[in-house]
C-alpha cells in the first residue's frame, strides 16, 4: 500500500527500469485486424456502446463470408492476428440471437465462434484471439483449437461497481467471482490469456492495486496470463456515464507504473494508444512494453472514436524513448510450445513467427523470387572489441531498427579491415549424382516433397560415365571445381566414394574434387570397417581436395534430435572435420537456419565452428544457407517457420563475421538462397565471396527455390561491381586462378542437357543392415 503514496516520477523510474531488465530495449504491437462478430450482449454496462439491442432488418451476426472479407483484407495488409470482439451469451437475452443462431445450424454464440474462427485460421492464417466474455473450462476446452489466445478484461475486483447505480449493475458477466473464474479456468485449461483492468469507473486507487496484485496471483499459479492491460475510461455520448469524467493522464501514468511493479519485469504490460490521443507517448515513460493490437484496416469497435496512431507514429514514440519497436503475434513468445498451443493451431503460429517467437517482419523468404524489404543503412558501428560468448551473441541477434544497423556497419568495418573489397567467387559445377536416400531428415525436400513429380523427377543415379562427362563438360567451361554431393543410397559403401573420385581424377586431373559431407565420409568408412582418418587419407590419396561442410544443419544437439536425429551428432560431425583437417584436407562449415531453432542455437554453431577452427585449423569459409522451406516435410507438416526473414538472415551473416574473426575470414552468401538482390544486400553485412557458379543446382530449387541454377561469371562480377566492389575468381582454397582458367569461364557454351537415369538402372542391392550414426549408434573408433 506504499505505492498510494510514493511521487509519480519515482514510481515511473522504477517502473521504467523494470521494464528494461524484463524486456530490453524492446516494446510490441500485434498487428490485427478487428472482427465483431456480433454487438449484441446480454449485459448492459453503462460505459459501453459496442453493444446494443437488435435493430430491425439488421443481421445479429456476421456471416462467415463477412468474417473471411475482413481476415483477407488484413492478411492482404499484413496483419498477424484476428481479434474476434462480441457481446457475452446475447442469446440468453435476444430473441433475434436464438433465431438467427437457429438458421446457422448452432445453438450457442460460441459454438458459431469457433466455426468462424476456424474458417479465419484455416482460409488466411491469421491467428485468432477471442475475447467472448465469460467462459467454463468446457468452453476453453472447445475453443483452444481454433485459437492462438484468448482474453477476458478483468476490469475491477470491486464487487460495489455492480450495485444498483454503478457501471456493471445489470450485468451479471462483470461480476468480479465470474471474471476471476474464467481468468483461473483458462489456467486450468493452458490457454495464453490476456486480461486487465479499466480505470476511472468510479473504483479507487487501493481497488486496482487488489485487481492487479489478484492477477499477479493468478498468473502466478498458472503460468498463463501473457499481457496485462491497463485500459483507461473514455465517456461516449449516448451511455449512462456519457458526462461522467474521464481519468487525467497521471492517473493513467500511475496505474500502469504500479502494474508493472506489482506484476513485475517479465509481465507484459499494455496500454491502448488510441485512448491517450497524442499524449500516447508517454505511456512509454510509466513502463509499459506493449502497445496492444493496431489495425491498418478496421475500426476500433469498442472505441470508434479514437482511431489508431498508425506504425509509423508509434515506431517514431518508441524510438524517441530510445526503444525498438516490433510486431508479434497474438500469442507471445513465452507460451509458443506444444504445452499452451493446440496442435492444430501450431503450425499456423510457427509459420507466422520469427525466430524470437515474434511476428515476422516481412514477406520475404530464402528461395522466393521477391524484392528485398530493405538494405542496410550506413550507422556508427556497435562496439565488439570484447570477446563474443553466448550470451553476447544471442544479443546481437536480437537486434533491430538502428541497432541492427549498427551490427551490420561493424561486420562490414570487420570485412573490409580482414579482406579489403575483393569479392570472390569460384566456377564449380555441381553434381548431385543421386535423390535416394535412407536418413530422414525433416528439412530435405531433394529426396523428399509434395511435389516430388515435377521438382527433381523420379528416383535416380548418375553413373560414372555421365559424372566424368558433366567434370569434362565443366572443365571445358572454366571449372576448376566439381562438388558433388547426394543422398546416401542404401548400397552405397565407403567404396563407391572412392571409385566416383578415382574417376573424375583420371578424366581431368586438373579439376579440383570438393566432395562429401560429413555424412556421407561417416557412413563409408563405417561401411568399410575403417577408421575416419584411415578412410580420408584413402579419399586423399584417391584425389579428393576437400570437403563441403554440408550436414552441419545446426551444430547443437537440442536441436539435431528434431531435424534429423539419425543424422550425424554434433560431435561427430566435428570428428569428421577435424579428422579431415589433421589429414591434410580442407573443409567449410556451413549452417543451416530458418527452421525450429532459436538465436542461441546460432550462437553455439558459431562458437563450436570458432573453436574447432583454432583446434586444428582447416576451415576456408563460413556459409550461412536459410532454410527454404516451400517443400521442406517438416513445413508442409506445420512444424518449422517458413525460414529465417531477411533481417535475420543478414545478421547470421553480419554476426558470423564478427564471432569467427580472425580465425575464419571468409563469409559466403548464397545467391541461391538470397538472389541477387539479396547477395547485394548481404556483401554490405559482412560477406566478402559468392560461392560458386554452380552450373546445375537440385537441392534448393527441390525444396522451392527460385533463383535459377546458374550465376556465370559475367553476372557474377557484374554483380559485385555493382556494389563498389572488385571481383577476383578464386580456387577452392582462394588462390588466383590460372589466365588460361579465367578466359575459358567467360562466354561459355550452352551446357548439354544432364542425364539422370531412373535408380533401378543401376541395380544396386542394399545390404541387411544399414549403417546409421546419430542419437542411438556409437561413434566410430
Amino acid at each position: 500500500m506504499e505505492l498510494l503514496d510514493r511521487p509519480l516520477e519515482d514510481l515511473c523510474a522504477e517502473a521504467r527500469a523494470l521494464r528494461d531488465q524484463g524486456h530490453g530495449r524492446l516494446v510490441t504491437y500485434s498487428p490485427k485486424v478487428f472482427i465483431p462478430l456480433t454487438k449484441l450482449c446480454r449485459d448492459v454496462c453503462h460505459y459501453c456502446t459496442f453493444a446494443g439491442p437488435p435493430r430491425p432488418g439488421e443481421r445479429a451476426y456476421l456471416t462467415v463470408d463477412e468474417v473471411l472479407e475482413i481476415a483477407r483484407a488484413g492478411a492482404a495488409a499484413g496483419c498477424r492476428e484476428a481479434l474476434f470482439t462480441l457481446g457475452d451469451k446475447p442469446e440468453l437475452r435476444y430473441r433475434a440471437a436464438r433465431g438467427e443462431l437457429a438458421d446457422l445450424d448452432c445453438t450457442t454464440t460460441l459454438q458459431y465462434l469457433h466455426r468462424a474462427a476456424a474458417a479465419v485460421l484455416e482460409e488466411t492464417g491469421l491467428l485468432p484471439h477471442l475475447n467472448p466474455g465469460v467462459l467454463t473450462r468446457e468452453d476453453l476446452r472447445a475453443l483452444r483449437p481454433v485459437s492462438a489466445s484468448m482474453g477476458a478484461m478483468l476490469e475491477t475486483t470491486s464487487e460495489r461497481l455492480s450495485a444498483r447505480g454503478r457501471p456493471h449493475f445489470g450485468s451479471p458477466d462483470k461480476l468480479p467471482a465470474a471474471r476471476l473464474a474464467t481468468i483461473a479456468a483458462a489456467g486450468e485449461e493452458r490457454v495464453p490469456f490476456t486480461t486487465g483492468i479499466l480505470i476511472g469507473i468510479g473504483e479507487t486507487r487501493a481497488e486496482r492495486l487488489d485487481a492487479l496484485r489478484t492477477i499477479r496471483e493468478l498468473a502466478d499459479r498458472h503460468g498463463h496470463v501473457q499481457e496485462v492491460i491497463v485500459q483507461n475510461f473514455r465517456a461516449k455520448p449516448g451511455t449512462r456515464m456519457a458526462d461522467a469524467p474521464e481519468p487525467p493522464l497521471e492517473e493513467l501514468l500511475w496505474t500502469i507504473a504500479v502494474a508493472r511493479l506489482v506484476l513485475g519485469t517479465s509481465a507484459h504490460v499494455q496500454a491502448p494508444p488510441n485512448l491517450s490521443y497524442d499524449d500516447f507517448p508517454r505511456l512509454l515513460d510509466a513502463g509499459i512494453d506493449d502497445w496492444g493490437g493496431v489495425s491498418p484496416v478496421t475500426i476500433d469497435h469498442v472505441n470508434p472514436e479514437a482511431p489508431w496512431p498508425e506504425v509509423e507514429r508509434l515506431r517514431a514514440a518508441t524510438e524517441s524513448r530510445g526503444l525498438e519497436l516490433a510486431p508479434r503475434l497474438a500469442v507471445y513468445p513465452e507460451w509458443i510450445s506444444g504445452r499452451w498451443i493446440d496442435p492444430d493451431v501450431m503450425p499456423a503460429v510457427l509459420r507466422a513467427s520469427d525466430s524470437l517467437g515474434l511476428a515476422r517482419e516481412d514477406s520475404w523468404s530464402p528461395g522466393e523470387d521477391i524484392g528485398v524489404p530493405f538494405v542496410p543503412r550506413d550507422a556508427l558501428p556497435v562496439d565488439t572489441r570484447d570477446e563474443l560468448g553466448e550470451d553476447e551473441l544471442v544479443r546481437l541477434f536480437r537486434a533491430r531498427g538502428r541497432e541492427r544497423d549498427r551490427v551490420f556497419a561493424a561486420a562490414d568495418a570487420l570485412r573490409r579491415e580482414a579482406c579489403g573489397d575483393e569479392v570472390t567467387y569460384v566456377v564449380t559445377r555441381n553434381i548431385q549424382y543421386t535423390n535416394v536416400c535412407y536418413f530422414r531428415c525433416g528439412f530435405c525436400a531433394f529426396s523428399k516433397g509434395k511435389l516430388a513429380a515435377n521438382l527433381r523427377g523420379a528416383p535416380y543415379l548418375v553413373p560414372h560415365d555421365e559424372i566424368v562427362r558433366r567434370c569434362e563438360e565443366a572443365w571445358e567451361r572454366g571449372a576448376t571445381e566439381v562438388c558433388l554431393q547426394g543422398g546416401i543410397h542404401p548400397a552405397f559403401s565407403g567404396d563407391y566414394y572412392l571409385s566416383v573420385v578415382r574417376a573424375i581424377k583420371a578424366a581431368v586431373p586438373g579439376l579440383h574434387v570438393h566432395a562429401f559431407s560429413a555424412l556421407e565420409v561417416w557412413q563409408g568408412a563405417a561401411t568399410l570397417g575403417l577408421s575416419l582418418d584411415e578412410y580420408l587419407a584413402t579419399l586423399r590419396n584417391a584425389g579428393l581436395g576437400s570437403l563441403p561442410g554440408t550436414a552441419a544443419e545446426i551444430l547443437d544437439d537440442e536441436v539435431r534430435r528434431v531435424i534429423c536425429p539419425d543424422k550425424v551428432t554434433t560431435e561427430q560431425w566435428l570428428q569428421v572435420h577435424d579428422t579431415a583437417h589433421g589429414v591434410g584436407l580442407r573443409s567449410n562449415v556451413t549452417m543451416m537456419f530458418g527452421h525450429v531453432e532459436s538465436p542461441r542455437g546460432w550462437a553455439r554453431h558459431l562458437l563450436r565452428a570458432r573453436d574447432q577452427q583454432l583446434r586444428s585449423g582447416g576451415f576456408t569459409e563460413f556459409v550461412p544457407l536459410p532454410f527454404v522451406h516451400m517443400e521442406a516435410p517438416m513445413w508442409l507438416r506445420g512444424k518449422a517457420r517458413s525460414g529465417p526473414t531477411f533481417g535475420e538472415t543478414l545478421l547470421v551473416h553480419a554476426i558470423a563475421r564478427l564471432a569467427l574473426n580472425p580465425v575464419i575470414t571468409n563469409i559466403q552468401v548464397s545467391w541461391v538462397k538470397l538472389g541477387r538482390e539479396g547477395v547485394a544486400a548481404a556483401l554490405r553485412a559482412g560477406v566478402n565471396d559468392l560461392g560458386g557458379t554452380l552450373m546445375n543446382e537440385s537441392i534448393s530449387r527441390s525444396a522451392g527455390a527460385q533463383h535459377g541454377q546458374e550465376l556465370p561469371p559475367e553476372a557474377m562480377e557484374e554483380l559485385i561491381r555493382a556494389a563498389g566492389r572488385v571481383p577476383r575468381q578464386r580456387t577452392t582454397l582462394y588462390a588466383d586462378v590460372p589466365d588460361e582458367r579465367r578466359l575459358a569461364s567467360f562466354a561459355a557454351a550452352p551446357l548439354a542437357e544432364p542425364v539422370n537415369p531412373p535408380v533401378k538402372e543401376a541395380r544396386l542391392v542394399a545390404p541387411p543392415r544399414l549403417v546409421r550414426p546419430g542419437f542411438a549408434y556409437s561413434q566410430l573408433p
